[in-house]
């Protein structure tokens, strides 16, 4: 089991930046990839982001393209970062981190291929 805790949501104001971690511990080589979700207010989890490790490809959904980024901590490569620029208070949700094995790339998207989950961190951004 990979235990996960994403951490620095909070309020922004739009066009402001935020940016998210998530650091895996336990079993951290049963996931070859990191993905980040979201679910807002009343609405499914929505992929956002993910990378994976073994091909070092990153996946970004493209209602963020451009404005979110993910990336691996260069010195400890069981942080993920997911960096969030020019925010829209249409960002405002949970965001969760989740971890699994994936063997193909268009699979990144999906929910049900993560095995471990963050608690969530809420991030609110007002106009």
């Amino acid at each position: 089991q990979v235990r996960l805790v994403d951490t620095g949501g909070g309020l922004a104001q739009a066009g402001d930046s935020l940016r998210l971690s998530c650091k895996a511990t336990g079993r951290t080589f049963s996931a070859n990839s990191r993905g980040w979700f979201r679910a807002a207010p009343g609405k499914d989890r929505e992929f956002v982001a993910a990378i994976q490790k073994n091909a070092g490809s990153e996946y970004v959904a493209a209602s963020v393209r451009g404005r979110f980024t993910i990336a691996r901590d260069k010195n400890d490569t069981n942080t993920v970062y997911l960096q969030m620029d020019r925010l829209k208070p249409e960002d405002t949700a949970v965001y969760y981190c989740a971890a699994g094995y994936i063997s193909q790339s268009f699979m990144v998207q999906r929910p049900s291929s993560y095995h471990s989950w963050g608690q969530g961190t809420r991030d609110t951004v007002s106009s």
